[in-house]
């Protein structure tokens, strides 16, 4: 294992800023896995120490192939999540929306540019990463309709789901598309949780790293054997939105079969606790992401229904 500072950022008022990446075998750039690019991932976080302590032994016990470079960059913003703050403490800009990056702009333009400089020439990027809404998630893999990555390939972590999602104007600052742009594979992951840890997800995702290294001959481990992943597209996900705001209680948890007319979460008056609405599943579903703050606004989606797998 070769530990490295990947970039680095002199600060006026506090430590340098630095980000760390852990290297395993040698060779060509074949596989880089990122995890928190936000102050709260605290599971992303997690889940690539988890892989560190895993390569690690797997490099010791030569079980990685010859010519074959894994680069793990556990956080690249430490920062944020020392003071946990989801963004960027001084300006609230998000790095995962400032790549490719610019040297010469703003702060985390720099460190996007510093950190893509390092990561942009590997075959394959795995991205642990977490929804722009708060909730919990049946753990999926996903990619961008840009055209590069395969789904094919995506099966290959062993995951119930790959979800691909079309591509949206604010997605090409984005880590996940820039990579494609540089014709890297990319794919992020998500677990079940952000700013808690949960370790069954975490194993899960873990394995599912596993299997995709394994699948495409990086390491030998012995691995069970995959389920075949359901490819669904973004827009055949049900919304299920809110046409009150108030208490979010929910009925059902993600993973959760449902059937028609099931009720999923009632919203409740603040003040008097009374039902204001009841959510009900239009469909026999899979319930695929459930919000979990105790408040919601009015029109917002708290759950998403997914087919069966």
């Amino acid at each position: 294992m070769n530990k490295r500072v990947v970039y680095e950022m002199r600060g006026l008022y506090r430590d340098t800023f630095r980000v760390k990446g852990y290297e395993f075998g040698t060779g060509k750039k074949s596989v880089c896995i990122v995890g928190s690019s936000r102050g709260n991932e605290v599971q992303q976080l997690y889940c690539c120490s988890r892989l560190v302590k895993k390569m690690k032994q797997l490099e010791e016990e030569g079980r990685i192939a010859d010519g074959i470079k894994i680069l793990i960059l556990p956080s690249i913003n430490p920062y944020s999540m020392n003071i946990q703050k989801r963004f960027w403490s001084t300006d609230n800009t998000d790095i995962n929306r400032m790549f490719p990056g610019y040297n010469l702009g703003e702060t985390t333009q720099r460190i996007a540019d510093g950190v893509f400089q390092e990561i942009s020439e590997y075959q394959f990027g795995i991205q642990f990463t977490s929804f722009y809404m708060p909730g919990d998630f049946v753990p999926h893999v996903r990619l961008m309709a840009e055209g590069f990555s395969d789904p094919e390939t995506a099966k290959q972590f062993g995951l119930p789901y790959v979800i691909i999602r079309r591509v949206r104007p604010y997605d090409t600052a984005t880590l996940n598309y820039n990579w494609q742009v540089w014709e890297t594979q990319a794919f992020s992951l998500y677990t079940s949780t952000t700013s808690r840890i949960d370790p069954n997800s975490a194993g899960q995702a873990v394995l599912a790293v596993m299997n995709f290294l394994s699948g495409q001959g990086m390491i030998k481990y012995n691995v069970p054997d995959r389920i075949d992943s359901k490819v669904v597209h973004d827009e055949e996900v049900f919304l299920i939105k809110t046409a009150k705001s108030g208490i979010f209680e929910p009925m059902v948890k993600a993973g959760e079969e449902v059937e028609t007319g099931q009720p999923l979460a009632n919203i409740l008056n603040p003040y008097e606790g009374d039902i204001l609405e009841t959510l009900y599943a239009p469909a026999n579903r899979v319930a695929f992401f459930v919000h979990n703050e105790p408040l919601t606004y009015a029109n917002t989606a708290v759950i998403k229904l997914i087919e069966k797998y």
